[in-house]
């Protein structure tokens, strides 16, 4: 299982898999067992945000098997995905209003050496 860390600009935290755009999201998401998502929204100009990614997920079907995070600083993004996250996502899915926490950071990477 991989943990799947969507930002165009951040760098990615240890212990994850980085998608910088929507395409390579979705690809992930479709081909490999994800554990946790952590999603950004604002993904560089003229590509599709994280509002997109998530609309495309729900219309899928495509979720993490674990957890959602929202680590995006667009507070009207992070909003919308939440929105369409809470209404469509799995039951077995945790869903987090905001980014992960230090302690969080720190077990996946130390889970992934």
């Amino acid at each position: 299982m991989i943990h799947v860390y969507l930002d165009d600009w951040r760098r990615c935290p240890g212990g994850f898999v980085l998608a910088r755009n929507m395409e390579e999201c979705l690809l992930l998401l479709k081909e490999e067992r994800i554990g946790i998502l952590s999603l950004d929204h604002d993904l560089g100009p003229d590509e599709p945000t994280g509002t997109d990614l998530v609309l495309e997920m729900v219309r899928r079907g495509l979720y993490p098997q674990e957890e959602i995070y929202l680590h995006t600083s667009c507070p009207e993004g992070r909003q919308r995905m939440y929105e369409q996250l809470y209404k469509h996502k799995p039951d077995s899915v945790k869903l987090h209003n905001g980014p992960m926490g230090w302690d969080t950071l720190e077990r996946i990477r130390m889970e992934k050496q």
